[in-house]
């Protein structure tokens, strides 16, 4: 019995609130200062315990205050969430809104809110509700042109909705409009610094009439600082034909987004000879520092004139954008540059120890024939050479005749890889990126690497080489050795037969048997080599194929199907062997169609990877289709590899060569239009133009003659 007193008693005490605790101490401590008024207050505390210890007695009626105590404490909940300055909403497990407070409501409408998937108001998908997607980045709510930045709790677990039960998140979106507006105008303001070189300023010079010669260089600085005015930006004369401009990113996109009109502006110059004035414009943007920056600018330079000129390249951090190059690279005259390259050349050669050569991968004419002409120079000058190759059977009857004539030791690339050192020489010919050469780790392994090329340079590059001799304007690599060897070679007899015609052949298939992209400096580089004993019939039959690579070809060739814009594009069926060479010819012989501008052969490979061969007459720069699509090459014979079906790969080249085509089409729409315009103003001056001839050679207007007519008979 006592036990249950002191459980009851226990329980009774437990259940007693802080706030009659509060008062029994505030009546003792009146009962030091106030006995009287303590007397009171003790008086009040117990009806307060009496009345207490009743309600407690009664559940019913307990159990009722706290339901009220905790409805009063939902209902608060429930407006203060309501009421929330920042915007609330709920969805369930589809998306759907099932509810939004009236800060949510006012942004979006009440009508937007109820029964409304997410995806369909804010464009955020269901997938990225987490915090992990959503905290580094705002969405922006393109209905009411605000920003947010958005984050989602998953309490509670599910509510019942309409008699559903549903896994709720609860979405809190904070205004970050300001914050956005702050950082657009910060990216927009930052600055950029553009390099611009006309390309063949002296060229021009040296053929333009004199009466034009005083005024062109003016004309294009003219065209150049009402760009620069347009561009609110600041402009520098370096020299006769360098500038540099300053600006901000917000102009940069906006030339971006029409894609520098300057280049097309400064083409339309009338310089008074076959020559068009050209640009090439190197930018450099998002720098961390103006050094940065510069340095961008100066990279960009040097891309844009590796790739021949004639358009802009945009370097902002790691991203490389290419506009422009519409141009055929204009044949530098002189041979200066030529011969200093040489000259160097000559001189790294006679303090190597020992030269490697090495082409491209699955290498065609011009790239064995080039190896061939370096190996004679080195081998000139007493040197050990060796030839790396791997794969020849695009060059097979050269290759043989070059065995037969044991001049050089070949070697594959990992017999290569074991006998070359550090004071080795490596030689790097028809190519400049290190993933497309025969061995790209030879480069790492030597600290003596050159490079001489003729493609247009891309963003790879060999990085920090000796020399470098990259010339697009010239038709092959080997139209640039056959000169050099000229200047290094000081015997009577510089090059065998073989070599010279393996040159030759070089020249001849980049050039399409010269009928394309050959200058004067071609021809004199094949005269020379004729002198040399190169055997024209023999070159011709290096290019003969047999009978199933013809039957193959002739298949491709009637399965080509007609693109817009005067291109055709067809295919190999199943893998080939010499599938390189197989498309390559396959695409030769379509360009071969009237009016046929550009072509596009893809082809299986035995190894499973598909290719891609392009080919143009020089209107069309295949080259940047296929960097569209990840190839490359330059403007009239391009390509690429891709691990794709050929399906997958037809689509793809089809599609970019349509948006090429389409975007040529509207260019041509629009100038004609321009002309138009033109002829209709010019038309328009004719009879003020012919009454002054009149007046000017004496003669009596029309209405002047029907005067005199009526005065004479009026007498």
């Amino acid at each position: 019995m006592k036990n249950e007193k002191i459980s009851k008693v226990k329980k009774y005490l437990a259940r007693i609130r802080f706030e009659i605790i509060a008062m029994l101490i505030m009546t003792l401590m009146l009962l030091v200062a106030k006995p009287i008024f303590a007397i009171i207050a003790l008086i009040l505390t117990g009806i307060s315990l009496s009345i207490k210890n009743g309600n407690i007695n009664d559940p019913i009626k307990y159990r009722s205050l706290c339901a009220e105590d905790l409805r009063e404490i939902q209902q608060s909940i429930s407006d203060a969430v309501r009421l929330n300055p920042f915007p609330l909403c709920m969805i369930d497990q589809d998306g759907t809104i099932l509810w939004g407070n009236d800060s949510f409501c006012e942004i979006f409408g009440d009508e937007t809110v109820d029964g409304e998937n997410i995806y369909d108001i804010t464009g955020v998908k269901l997938h990225e509700m987490s915090n992990e997607e959503l905290k580094d980045r705002s969405v922006l709510i393109t209905a009411i042109n605000k920003s947010f930045k958005v984050q989602f709790s998953e309490h509670p677990p599910y509510v019942i909705h309409e008699g559903r039960i549903h896994t709720v998140r609860l979405l809190h979106w904070f205004d970050n409009t300001a914050n956005e507006a702050l950082k657009k105008a910060y990216r927009e303001e930052r600055p950029c610094i553009i390099h611009i070189n006309v390309d063949n300023l002296d060229d021009i010079l040296t053929q333009a009439p004199d009466d034009r010669k005083s005024s062109l260089s003016g004309d294009i600085e003219k065209e150049l600082r009402q760009w620069a005015t347009k561009c609110q930006a600041a402009l520098i004369r370096v020299s006769k034909s360098k500038f540099v401009i300053m600006c901000d990113t917000r102009n940069l996109e906006n030339n971006e987004a029409n894609k520098f009109p300057i280049l097309d502006e400064i083409r339309e110059i009338d310089t008074g000879v076959d020559i068009s004035a050209s640009l090439s414009i190197g930018i450099g943007a998002s720098g961390k520092s103006f050094a940065q920056t510069e340095e961008f600018a100066h990279v960009a330079l040097d891309l844009a004139l590796g790739r021949g000129g004639d358009q802009a390249v945009v370097k902002k951090g790691s991203n490389i954008e290419y506009y422009g190059g519409k141009l055929q690279t204009v044949e530098k005259r002189n041979k200066g540059k030529s011969r200093l390259v040489a000259l160097a050349l000559r001189r790294f050669i006679d303090q190597a120890p020992r030269v490697f050569v090495m082409g491209h991968k699955l290498p065609d004419m011009d790239s064995l024939g080039a190896a061939l002409g370096v190996a004679r120079m080195a081998k000139n000058r007493g040197k050990e050479v060796y030839i790396v190759i791997d794969n020849w059977d695009a060059v097979e009857m050269l290759y043989s005749r070059a065995i037969e004539e044991n001049q050089h030791q070949y070697i594959r690339s990992e017999q290569a890889k074991t006998m070359i050192s550090r004071d080795d020489l490596l030689i790097v010919v028809d190519v400049h990126k290190p993933s497309l050469a025969e061995c790209g780790e030879l480069i790492n392994m030597t600290d003596r690497v050159i490079v001489i090329d003729h493609h247009r340079r891309g963003e790879e590059v060999i990085q920090n080489p000796m020399l470098i001799h990259v010339e697009p304007y010239a038709s092959s690599t080997s139209e640039l050795v056959t000169e050099m060897i000229q200047y290094i070679s000081q015997e009577k007899k510089d090059i065998t037969k073989v070599e010279a015609e393996g040159l030759l052949a070089g020249i001849a298939v980049d050039t399409k048997n010269f009928s394309i992209k050959t200058g004067v400096r071609t021809f004199e580089a094949a005269t020379w080599l004729r002198r040399q004993g190169a055997d024209t019939t023999i070159v011709r039959q290096l290019f003969q194929t047999d009978m199933q690579i013809f039957k193959a070809k002739a298949a491709i060739i009637t399965k080509a199907k007609k693109l817009p814009g005067n291109m055709a594009i067809s295919y190999a069926e199943g893998p080939k062997k010499n599938v390189s060479v197989l498309i390559s010819m396959a695409a030769d012989e379509l360009l071969n169609i009237k009016g046929m501008r550009a072509t596009f052969v893809v082809g299986e490979s035995l190894e499973g990877n598909v290719r891609v061969s392009a080919r143009s007459l020089g209107d069309v720069n295949v080259q940047r289709i296929m960097e569209t699509i990840g190839g490359g090459g330059n403007l009239t014979t391009a390509g690429g590899q891709f691990d794709m079906s050929v399906e997958d790969v037809l689509e793809l080249v089809e599609k970019v060569a349509v948006e090429v085509a389409n975007e040529q089409k509207a260019k041509e729409s629009k100038e004609t239009q321009k002309q138009n315009g033109k002829v209709s103003r010019d038309t328009a001056r004719i009879p003020l133009q012919n009454g002054k001839a009149s007046r000017d050679t004496g003669k009596i207007p029309a209405q002047d003659t029907d005067k005199a007519e009526k005065e004479q008979k009026a007498k």
